[in-house]
């Protein structure tokens, strides 16, 4: 019988495989490991992590994971690349290519074989609560144009490329890790918007992601797309003629498991037309998914022609990208870090205000900052940048008295703000994915700041009332970045990829 292994992608706990892990993973034997932030400590540990699993589940094995840029990233000792909508904004497909290629080359020298990225969903929803700059932009061409080139650069470095999340998860107003999103538009303006990506891009993806949502004009029944027939085989397979591997995103996220059992959304997924499945989670749940999919091979639910294609299909993407660990030189990692540098700089992007360009102080002026002490993970994200990590770059080139608040009571900075002489220059930062509460944009209104920096959710510039710094990010690049830009506001390259200003305002009351 087939093993059911072979079609499952799993997480394992911890930067070394204990005497139980190893266990299951020669016992059940699954295709694929997704690393997270979890298992990677460091380049060395990582490899040496690499190499042990290579070595139980063969070499045909599937070494996966999330470095998309920005901050979606698990290897903090990799040059860090931009986040997707930094590179939108500096509009450069050859840059994207080059990052694409330098993320490539960082992940080989893990090992790892398969990078979930590029986010090929169009963010035309500023009130996304988990793609905003994980997307190219608004724009479905650059999205696509963009989206490919840094593909190309992943899989000219020996790491296949995975786009997601399929058809499309930019214009959502829920997160599918916490519930079950849907997206309304008809067809013609999902092969617009949504879809346009994708299918401009399938010819250079050795896989693609799906998306936990619910499309009433793909699939009449309301079936997630992760779970849908009409979509995965109907749409992709059939109607588009993709021949690379179908991969679901995270079975754990609530839109799925909230609503179906472990194993039969498995069973689902796979008779809708996916190749894998990624049963991450507790032990307990991986096991579900393996027996759920070894019972209904072994009833005939899925036929022997339709499970060859699929080991067909994964078998070509792991000859293809094999995962053989290698360390980088100490040249290329220099050369790395430094064009990761210059290329969150090219993304930087001058947001002004009422007609008010960015006015930043002079090189040693005194300046006070604003922000929260801290920005919380989303989901996918590593922690935001606190008060104390941001004032100590700051202070590299200001006399800088930082004003921290609480993120959870915003408001209660303002009297102490309010008692302060108006002498020096009010620099607001922003630091969550999240758009800002309405307490804390009472707080930016009342504090009229004269310079903002939004430092990860790029829409937040519609919550401020004064001219914004948008970088996209706040990765160490990204502060170097930043840095050089204050410095030099002519040095920011970046040219917003959805207007943050013009236009904003309609779109928000569109999606209120």
């Amino acid at each position: 019988m087939t093993e059911p292994g072979r079609f499952v992608m799993v997480d394992i706990p911890g930067p070394t495989l204990k005497r139980d892990t190893i266990a299951f993973l020669r016992a059940h034997r699954p295709r694929g490991v997704c690393l997270f932030k979890k298992n990677v400590e460091t380049a060395p540990q990582t490899r040496a992590l690499v190499e042990q699993l290579l070595k139980i589940l063969g070499p045909d094995a599937l070494i996966a994971i999330d470095q998309e840029g920005g901050s979606v990233v698990r290897s903090s000792d990799l040059p860090y690349p931009p986040p997707a909508m930094s590179l939108g904004a500096a509009n450069d497909p050859t840059l994207a290519r080059e990052m694409g290629r330098l993320t490539g080359r960082g992940l080989r020298a893990l090992g790892v074989n398969w990078n979930f990225a590029p986010v090929l969903d169009v963010n035309n929803n500023p009130l996304n609560p988990v793609i905003s700059e994980r997307s190219f932009g608004a724009n479905p061409n650059r999205v696509a144009a963009l989206g490919a080139a840094f593909a190309r650069g992943l899989q000219e470095e020996g790491v296949a490329a995975c786009g997601k999340h399929f058809p499309g998860h930019g214009d959502t107003g829920l997160d599918s890790h916490l519930d079950l999103p849907r997206v309304e538009r008809d067809r013609a303006g999902l092969e617009a918007l949504e879809l346009a990506p994708f299918k401009a891009c399938l010819k250079g993806l050795a896989g693609i992601m799906t998306a936990h949502i619910v499309y009433p004009a793909l699939d009449d029944t309301l079936t997630p797309a992760t779970l849908s027939g009409p979509i995965l085989t109907g749409l992709l397979r059939r109607e588009w003629g993709y021949g690379g591997v179908i991969i679901t995103d995270s079975m754990r996220m609530k839109a799925i498991d909230d609503r179906h059992p472990r194993g039969e959304a498995a069973v689902q997924a796979m008779l809708a037309g996916a190749d894998m499945v990624m049963a991450l989670g507790p032990r307990k749940s991986q096991l579900e998914t393996l027996n759920a999919l070894k019972d209904a091979f072994r009833a005939g639910l899925l036929d022997a022609g339709r499970l060859e294609a699929s080991e067909r299909r994964l078998a070509a993407l792991a000859a293809r990208y094999p995962a053989r660990p290698r360390a980088l030189d100490d040249d290329t990692l220099r050369f790395d870090l430094h064009a990761a540098r210059l290329a969150w700089r090219r993304g930087v992007t001058l947001v002004p205000f009422q007609g008010r360009a960015p006015s930043v102080p002079a090189r040693g002026a005194r300046v006070r900052l604003l922000m929260a002490r801290a920005a919380r993970g989303e989901n996918v994200a590593e922690a935001g940048l606190s008060a104390v990590e941001l004032a100590q770059t700051l202070q590299s080139i200001y006399d800088l008295e930082v004003l921290p608040f609480d993120p959870s009571d915003p408001l209660a900075v303002l009297p102490s703000l309010m008692e302060l002489p108006r002498d020096v220059a009010l620099i607001l930062a922003s630091t969550g994915r999240r758009r800002p509460s309405a307490a804390w944009r009472e707080m930016a209104q009342a504090a009229r700041p004269d310079l903002h920096l939004a430092l990860w959710n790029p829409f937040t510039v519609e919550d401020v009332p004064a001219p914004a710094i948008v970088t996209y990010g706040y990765r160490p690049p990204g502060l170097a970045a930043l840095l050089d830009v204050l410095l030099d506001p002519t040095t920011a390259g970046g040219d917003a990829p959805a207007p943050l200003r013009a236009g904003l305002s309609s779109t928000l009351e569109a999606h209120a």
